[in-house]
């Protein structure tokens, strides 16, 4: 805001600095560290922090396994203060075809609903198309992930031992996908609406990634020439990793529900994703694996009720 009188505009610039000093940060500043030291370990660094508002911070991290910068944002809990540590974190993974990285806060509520939970949440971009994969030509979203902002973000932000994470549809498959590739990071790990089962239907999968001009070559391969990598991905193909995880999935039939038009179209896509649902639970009770299911009937492929579930899915992924 334009300033008419000089001094004003000096008082504005002490108290900016001042404020900086506290470790507080005025919503909307952005704090460049462009001489940040690269990570030892995988050549990442924090180039810049924005505060979005005062719980609310986005990280922009260069990321060699990106090959560009990629956005995170962190939703810091009641009574967290710099330098404090031991919290436990959540994360929480968008779905596939959405270009903005903070759709969970934009469009799923993130922020009210996890307002008074007492854990570090972490949204980190996942791409449009990512399957939260390693591809094999191409960006290595897993690594970005698990590695390069676990790192950053759990290190300025004093996450502790204690670890969850959910995902809807696409980000469902992240979420599994990464508690069972990570054996021992996390403790819980939810699924709404997930493509946690990539065996079936996989042609459909394809046709969805090339619908949006991804080649299913550079992601996992083609499924029929290499059913390995595409296995090695699969949540319902890496179920028994997930002994002493707390797993909750959710999922509707496709029908329209509480949050839908009454009288509209059924949801072909939600209905062939709760079979997906439906095959990953039978493969987890067949290793021995407990798994919390809400199969709640009418509901289609939308924010509401992925909304809604994550609000039920909280005490399962940090409990009080």
């Amino acid at each position: 805001m334009r300033r008419f009188v000089a001094i004003t505009a000096v008082l504005g610039s002490v108290l900016v600095i001042a404020l900086s000093a506290c470790g507080e940060t005025p919503a909307g500043h952005v704090v460049t560290t462009p001489s940040a030291t690269p990570d030892t370990r995988t050549g990442a660094r924090l180039a810049d922090v924005e505060a979005v508002n005062e719980r609310v911070d986005r990280l922009s991290i260069q990321s060699p396994a990106l090959g560009r910068e990629g956005s995170v944002w962190v939703l810091k809990p009641p009574g967290w203060r710099e330098g404090s540590t031991g919290w436990p974190v959540l994360y929480l993974l968008h779905g596939c075809c959405v270009s903005r990285g903070d759709a969970w806060l934009v469009y799923g509520d993130a922020e009210r609903i996890t307002a008074g939970l007492r854990a570090v949440v972490v949204v980190p971009e996942g791409g449009a198309m990512s399957w939260y994969s390693d591809w094999l030509n191409g960006p290595a979203w897993e690594t970005f992930h698990m590695t390069e902002v676990r790192r950053i973000v759990e290190s300025r932000y004093g996450v502790g031992g204690r670890r969850a994470i959910a995902g809807l549809s696409m980000g469902g498959l992240g979420a599994l996908a990464y508690a069972a590739r990570h054996p021992g990071v996390f403790q819980a790990a939810a699924s709404f609406s997930g493509v946690i089962d990539t065996g079936y239907d996989p042609g459909g999968l394809e046709g969805l990634m090339r619908s949006y001009g991804v080649d299913p070559g550079d992601v996992w391969g083609r499924a029929a020439d290499r059913p390995d990598v595409w296995r090695a991905h699969n949540p319902a193909d890496l179920v028994k990793r997930l002994k002493g995880v707390r797993v909750y999935l959710s999922c509707g039939n496709g029908e329209p529900g509480p949050f839908d038009t009454p009288g509209g179209p059924a949801d072909t896509g939600e209905r062939a994703i709760l079979e997906r649902n439906r095959r990953f639970a039978a493969a987890a009770r067949a290793a021995g694996v407990p798994v919390t299911t809400d199969f709640y009937g009418p509901g289609t492929h939308d924010w509401p009720y992925w909304s809604r579930e994550l609000a039920k899915a909280l005490p399962t992924l940090v409990p009080a």
